[in-house]
């Protein structure tokens, strides 16, 4: 790993107070880079952003508002931007029949238009400055198999592969690549409420590996998508399931 491979670019990752989106944003920083850190969590995501060098913007991603202000925000701390981490998302557990259109709502908005709220942004930015860029969407495993008790969750995912998809198609003239990471169960603070070492074993079971996803794991392929190493990569909802999920 070369720890100049990022050197100065201008990183955005939201959601990276905690989880997947803290090791994200902590290899970045790792590498060279820039770094802000978007998040509701403000003593957390403060705290994760001093840690690591970097700055961190709070923002209320179910709010249209909060996300455009503060990506405004993190796009002029960073006097522009080079890749973007989307990186936040909402779960919630209910069957397909007790789903209210106010979960869903609620799902939707921080899951998959926040995305594209962001993307927008970032897509400008990068258009303007004339340097291309990377964009990564964080999807799930859930967006290709489905997840009974999680119809809105799976739903906004399968929401995120088809938004990545169009804006790869409509971005790659300009250089800038757009991906999805479609991981599959990995140990974070999302869903521990819920996790019983049961659980944990019949989860492991379904992973030729024999182990769950760690967040290292998904950071290691967020950085190859945003790096040059990826550079003929763009449209594609990489799996990172330990081979769950093979297609």
């Amino acid at each position: 790993m070369s720890a100049s491979r990022f050197e100065g670019s201008r990183v955005i990752v939201t959601g990276a107070a905690r989880g997947i989106g803290a090791r994200i944003a902590e290899r970045f920083a790792a590498e060279g880079a820039n770094v802000v850190v978007i998040d509701r969590l403000r003593e957390e995501g403060s705290a994760r952003a001093e840690a690591i060098g970097g700055a961190f913007v709070q923002a209320d991603l179910a709010s249209v508002e909060s996300t455009r202000d503060a990506m405004e925000a993190a796009v002029t701390e960073l006097g522009g931007v080079d890749a973007l981490v989307n990186n936040a998302g909402l779960l919630r557990f209910a069957s397909l029949m007790e789903t209210t259109p106010e979960q869903w709502d609620e799902t939707f908005a921080v899951n998959s238009r926040s995305m594209l709220l962001t993307l927008q942004i970032a897509a400008r930015e990068m258009v303007a400055a004339g340097r291309g860029g990377a964009i990564v969407n964080l999807a799930s495993m859930a967006a290709k198999t489905g997840g009974a008790g999680q119809v809105a969750y799976a739903a906004s995912k399968s929401a995120v592969v088809a938004l990545t998809r169009v804006a790869a198609l409509e971005l790659g003239p300009s250089g800038i690549r757009v991906n999805a990471m479609c991981p599959g169960y990995v140990l974070t603070e999302m869903g521990a409420d819920t996790r019983t070492p049961e659980k944990i074993a019949q989860w492991s079971s379904y992973s030729p590996l024999g182990r769950l996803g760690e967040p290292d794991d998904v950071a290691g392929l967020a950085l190859f998508l945003a790096s040059q190493d990826g550079a003929y990569l763009t449209g594609q909802a990489v799996n990172i399931t330990g081979g769950m999920v093979m297609h």
